[in-house]
């Protein structure tokens, strides 16, 4: 058994934007806390900047779970903002 599919078990499930919107507010608050492990996972195994995407994980689940995204678009200051959203469009590899 791979220990990433039961650390990250509801992040492993979202792939999309849509799939996020079915979460119940107790997953979401599990979701944003997998989002930030697997930020604080990933960038100390690679260089990069974590502290913009961290600092906007909540903001970015609820602009994802409030609107009809991709169909509304998205626009964020800098690229590492972007990381969770990226992760949660399906782009977490």
């Amino acid at each position: 058994m791979d220990i990433n599919n039961i650390k990250y078990s509801i992040l492993n499930e979202i792939n999309d934007p849509i799939l996020l919107r079915k979460l119940s507010e107790k997953q979401l608050k599990l979701f944003s806390q997998e989002l930030r492990n697997f930020l604080l996972d990933s960038v100390s195994n690679s260089s990069g900047h974590f502290a913009s995407g961290l600092g906007v994980i909540e903001l970015t689940i609820a602009l994802h779970y409030v609107y009809n995204t991709p169909i509304d678009y998205l626009i964020w200051d800098v690229g590492h903002q972007a990381y969770p959203h990226k992760i949660i469009t399906g782009r977490k590899d």
